[in-house]
C-alpha cells in the first residue's frame, strides 16, 4: 500500500537537516555550504568542485559507483554535478556511505538532491537575487527509509515518491543588502505552505509569519544569528495567511562570495506542527507523570513522617515536607501545624523565625463561632470550607482564632497563607497552614486536603490507640492493690510495665486479707500487652479472689481456678503462685511471730525465701520450686500444696520473669542470678529489699515486672542499713486520707534506716505533699524518697496535670498553706510526668551525730 504524502514527509529525517549548496555556475565549484552539507563532506575550503565535494561526503550513484575524482562534468557524472553545470535537477536519488566520507555525520542512506539553477526563476516577478544571477541551489534531503544499492525497480519508484514529498518544503532567499532583509524568492512549496503567493511575500522581511503566540526569545535567538552572520536553526510558531496556526522549523544559512561578504540567506522550512504536536503531547504526558510522581513522594514522605505520630517530631516533619515540596504546586515560605486538644496550640512551625510559645487558645464554650471575621475558627467550626487564604498582616478581629494565630506566627517569612482543616470523625482536628504569594491551585488543593486527610486519619489513630491504652492501664492499676499493710508483717510491692509496651501488660499481684490473720499472696503473668491481656488478668484476679476468700488450700483454690478457666474459656495463656501465710502466734502481733507459708504453682517462677541469720546477715536461700504444674487451665491433675515456716527476719520475694529473663541469657542463669543477689542483701526492711534487687537485676526490663516483697519482722526491731546499700524508696498509696500517715510512716523508718537527723522535717514535708496529691489530684499517689549528694529528696507524683497553687498571706481561708510550710523547710518544685505530675522537694540530710 502507497505510504499517504502527509505521513511520507513526517517520515522525513528533518532532525538531520537539509544540506544547501550554492554552486557557482562558470566555474562548476561548491561556493557555500551550510552546516548540514558540511556535516555531509567535512570542513572543506571553498571554492571546490562539486564533483570532488560529491566524492567527500561519501556519495554515490543507485548503482553504488561513485564517479572518480577529477571526471570531467557531463550529464552522467551525477545530480551535483549535473546541477553545477547549470542543469535543472528535478529530484534524483544518491546514496551515502559514511565510510567513504571525510565529514563527521554519520548518516547513511538515501538523499534526495535536487538542482536549482536561480538564473531561470521565471516566470516569478522578480529577477534572480543580485549576485547570484550565475548561481544554482542544490539541496540535498534526507530520506528516512533506506533503499540498498541494485535495488528493483519497484521499490525505486516507491522511495521516489517519498522523495518528491520534500519538494513541500518551503525554500526562501533573503537579501542582507537591503533593508529590512527582504525576500527576493520563494518557491511553490512557501506558498503552499504559508498560503502567501510570491507578489504578497516578496520584498517583505518574513516576521510577517509571526503572530501572537510566537516565542519571543526564539526570535531573539534568529536575530542575534543575524547580526553575527551565522547560521540558525529555530522552530517557531508561525501563522498563515488565513491566521491559522503551524509550526515552522526554520533553517537559515548565510552566503557569502569569494570575497567574504554576505549576499544572500538561503532558508528552508518545513511545516512539523504534526511532530512539534506529537512532542507536546508527550512532554505534556511526561510532565503529568512527574507532577504525579511528585505529588506521591509527597504523600509517601506524609505517610513516613504520620507512621509514628506519637512522636513530639512527627508534626514538625509533616510541616517541614510541606515546605521543602517544589512540585506540589505550592511554593511553601513557612508551615505550621495547629492542634486542636482542649485548646489549639501550635505544635510545628518551620520558617517562623523568632519560633512560637508554648501557649495555647482555649475552644470557647459553645464553639468557634466562624465567620469572615475569624476564618480558622470557621474551619475548626466547620462552618467554612477550605482551604482558606488570609494574611498575617490584616487586622482581624480581636478574640478570635485568627488574630491569636496572626501573633503566633508574625515572624514568618511570608504573610499571605493558605489554611485547611485536618479533618476527623467528631470534627476537625488540627489545621494545617501554608505561607505563599498565593493559594494553591484545583489540583494543588485536592493534593493539600489528600495530606490533611492522611495527616488528620493517623491522629485518629494515635488518639484511639491512646484511648484504648488509658483503658487498659486504668483497668489493669486498679486491679492491683493499693493498701498491702497486714498487721505483723513488712510488705512491699512493686509494678513497672516493659519499657516496650509503656503502661500495659498482663502481669498482676494481689494482697488478700483473709481473715484470722491469715493473709493470701498471689503473683500471676497473662501473655500479651493488650486490652485483652488486661481484662484476662482481670478476670483471673477476681476468680482467685472468690475462691481464696473460702479459706481453702491454695493447690484445691487453683485447682477450682483451673475448672472455672475451661469454662470461660479465656483465650489468654496465664501463670501464677498463690501463697497463703498464717500466724503462728497471736494474730496481729507487733512482730518477732513465725508465720506458716502455704503454696502452689501453675506453671510460674518459684518464689525465693531468704533465711536470715542471727547476726544480720544471709543464713541461706531457697528456691521454693516444689508444687510447680502446668498453666492455668491446662490440664485436669490435681494440685498439690508446699508448706514452710518463716521466722522473725526472714524474707519472701514473689516476682515475674521481667525480673530476671533477658534475651541476653536463658532463664536458668537469671534464676542463678536472682539467688545470688539474695544471699549477700543487706538488712533492711522490706522496701531496702526490694529496692536492692531493683538495683541489681532491674535495669532495662525487657518485660512486665512485678515483685513482691514479704518480711517477718523481729521484735522491736529498729533496722539500720549499711553504707553502700541503695538509698532510693518508693511507694505506691491509694489516693484517700490514711496514706498520709501510712507516708509518713515510710519516711521516718527510711530516715532512720540511713541514720538521718531529717526525719521530723522530712514526715512534715512527705505530709503536707501527700495532702495535697489526695486532695487535688486523682488515682494512685506515688512516692519516692532518694538520698542524693545534695540532700534527702522527696517526690510524689499524681495524675492531676494542673500546677500546685501557693496561697498568698491575704487570700482567705483556713487551709492552703501547706506549701508555705514545705517552701520553708526545703527546695522545692514541679514538673509534668506523663498525664500528671511530680512535685519534689530536697531537705537538707545530714548524718545522725554529725555536729554540724
Amino acid at each position: 500500500m502507497q505510504e499517504p504524502p502527509a505521513r511520507a514527509l513526517s517520515r522525513l529525517a528533518h532532525e538531520a537537516g537539509v544540506a544547501v549548496l550554492l554552486v557557482d555556475l562558470t566555474t562548476g565549484a561548491v561556493l557555500h555550504a551550510n552546516r548540514a552539507a558540511t556535516a555531509l563532506a567535512g570542513p572543506q575550503s571553498l571554492p571546490l568542485a562539486a564533483q570532488e565535494w560529491a566524492r567527500r561526503a561519501g556519495l554515490s550513484t543507485p548503482s553504488g559507483h561513485p564517479a572518480p575524482s577529477g571526471q570531467a562534468l557531463s550529464s552522467a557524472a551525477g545530480p551535483v554535478a549535473r546541477s553545477a553545470l547549470g542543469e535543472p535537477v528535478a529530484g534524483e536519488l544518491v546514496h551515502r556511505d559514511p565510510r567513504r566520507s571525510a565529514g563527521p555525520s554519520r548518516l547513511a542512506g538515501p538523499l534526495w538532491v535536487t538542482g536549482l539553477p536561480l538564473g531561470a526563476l521565471e516566470p516569478l516577478p522578480l529577477a534572480a537575487p543580485p549576485g547570484l544571477e550565475d548561481t544554482a541551489l542544490v539541496l540535498l534531503v534526507p530520506v528516512a527509509a533506506p533503499v540498498p544499492a541494485g535495488a528493483a525497480s519497484g521499490g525505486l519508484h516507491e522511495l521516489r515518491e517519498r522523495a518528491l514529498v520534500a519538494t513541500g518544503l518551503a525554500f526562501t532567499i533573503s537579501d542582507p543588502s537591503q533593508e529590512d532583509l527582504p525576500l527576493v524568492w520563494v518557491n511553490p512549496a512557501f506558498t503552499a505552505t504559508t498560503g502567501y503567493p510570491p507578489e504578497q511575500a516578496l520584498g517583505r522581511n518574513c516576521r510577517f509569519l509571526q503572530g501572537p503566540d510566537t516565542d519571543p526569545a526564539a526570535v531573539g535567538r534568529i536575530r542575534r544569528a543575524l547580526e553575527r552572520e551565522e547560521g540558525v536553526v529555530e522552530t517557531l510558531l508561525n501563522y498563515r495567511a488565513d491566521g491559522t496556526a503551524f509550526w515552522n522549523e526554520l533553517s537559515l544559512s548565510p552566503v557569502f562570495d569569494a570575497g567574504g561578504r554576505l549576499v544572500s540567506y538561503v532558508g528552508v522550512q518545513a511545516d512539523v506542527t504534526p511532530r512539534v504536536l506529537v512532542q507536546q503531547e508527550r512532554m505534556a504526558a511526561l510532565a503529568a507523570e512527574r507532577e504525579a510522581r511528585s505529588r506521591l513522594a509527597l504523600l509517601a514522605d506524609v505517610a513516613d513522617a504520620v507512621a509514628e505520630l506519637d512522636s513530639p517530631s512527627a508534626l514538625r516533619e509533616v510541616a517541614e515536607v510541606l515546605v521543602a515540596s517544589r512540585d506540589s504546586g505550592w511554593r511553601a515560605q513557612w508551615s505550621a501545624v495547629l492542634l486542636v486538644d482542649g485548646g489549639v496550640r501550635v505544635v510545628a512551625a518551620v520558617g517562623v523565625e523568632d519560633g512560637v510559645s508554648r501557649s495555647s487558645f482555649p475552644v470557647p464554650r459553645g464553639g468557634f463561632p466562624g465567620g469572615e471575621h475569624d476564618p480558622l475558627g470557621g474551619l475548626l467550626a466547620g462552618t467554612t470550607a477550605g482551604p482558606v487564604a488570609a494574611s498575617l498582616r490584616e487586622r482581624w478581629a480581636p478574640g478570635t482564632l485568627t488574630r491569636w494565630v496572626a501573633g503566633e506566627l508574625g515572624a514568618a517569612r511570608q504573610d499571605a497563607f493558605t489554611a485547611i482543616a485536618v479533618p476527623g470523625r467528631r470534627g476537625a482536628l488540627a489545621l494545617l497552614l501554608l505561607g505563599a504569594d498565593a493559594p494553591p491551585g484545583e489540583d494543588a488543593a485536592a493534593l493539600l486536603g489528600e495530606v490533611a486527610r492522611r495527616v488528620g486519619l493517623s491522629l485518629e489513630n494515635v488518639r484511639l490507640y491512646a484511648r484504648e491504652h488509658a483503658l487498659a492501664e486504668t483497668l489493669q492499676r486498679s486491679m492491683l492493690p493499693e493498701h498491702l499493710a497486714v498487721p505483723g508483717l513488712d510488705l512491699w510491692s512493686y509494678y513497672a510495665p516493659s519499657a516496650e509496651h509503656a503502661q500495659v501488660g498482663g502481669d498482676w499481684y494481689d494482697v488478700l486479707p483473709l481473715g484470722g490473720g491469715a493473709v493470701g499472696l498471689v503473683v500471676g503473668d497473662v501473655v500479651g500487652h493488650d486490652v485483652e491481656a488486661a481484662a484476662s488478668m482481670g478476670q483471673l484476679r477476681s476468680v482467685v479472689r472468690a475462691y481464696a476468700f473460702e479459706q481453702e488450700e491454695p493447690g484445691t483454690v487453683v485447682m477450682r481456678v483451673d475448672q472455672l478457666v475451661n469454662g470461660m474459656r479465656i483465650s489468654r495463656s496465664a501463670s501464677m503462685v498463690y501463697g497463703r501465710l498464717r500466724p503462728l502466734g497471736p494474730p496481729g502481733g507487733a512482730g518477732g511471730s513465725a508465720w506458716e507459708l502455704d503454696w502452689t504453682r501453675a506453671g510460674h517462677l518459684p518464689p525465693v525465701l531468704v533465711r536470715a541469720g542471727g547476726d544480720g546477715r544471709v543464713a541461706g536461700v531457697q528456691l521454693l520450686d516444689e508444687r510447680g504444674g502446668t498453666l492455668v487451665g491446662v490440664g485436669d491433675r490435681p494440685r498439690s500444696t508446699a508448706s514452710v515456716v518463716l521466722g522473725p527476719g526472714d524474707v519472701l520475694v514473689l516476682y515475674t520473669d521481667g525480673l530476671v529473663e533477658r534475651r541476653s541469657r536463658p532463664l536458668a542463669a537469671g534464676l542463678e542470678r536472682l539467688r545470688e543477689v539474695c544471699a549477700v542483701l543487706a538488712p533492711s526492711d522490706a522496701a531496702g529489699v526490694g529496692e536492692q534487687l531493683l538495683a541489681a537485676l532491674g535495669d532495662d526490663p525487657e518485660d512486665d515486672l512485678a515483685v513482691v516483697v514479704v518480711r517477718v519482722p523481729r521484735a522491736g526491731e529498729l533496722v539500720q542499713e549499711p553504707e553502700g546499700t541503695p538509698r532510693q524508696r518508693r511507694w505506691q498509696l491509694p489516693g484517700d486520707p490514711s496514706s498520709i500517715g501510712r507516708a509518713r510512716r515510710h519516711v521516718l523508718t527510711t530516715c532512720a534506716a540511713w541514720r538521718l537527723q531529717a526525719g521530723p522535717e522530712a514526715e512534715l514535708v512527705v505530709s503536707e505533699l501527700v495532702a495535697n496529691a489526695v486532695l487535688h489530684g486523682w488515682g494512685p499517689v506515688g512516692l519516692r524518697v532518694r538520698h542524693t549528694g545534695r540532700g534527702l529528696l522527696v517526690e510524689v507524683d499524681d495524675a492531676n496535670p494542673a500546677p500546685p497553687q501557693p496561697r498568698g498571706g491575704e487570700a482567705p481561708g483556713t487551709g492552703g498553706y501547706g506549701l508555705q510550710v514545705v517552701e520553708r523547710l526545703a527546695e522545692w518544685g514541679w514538673r509534668r510526668s506523663g498525664a500528671g505530675k511530680t512535685v519534689w522537694a530536697l531537705l537538707p540530710a545530714l548524718p545522725a551525730g554529725d555536729p554540724s
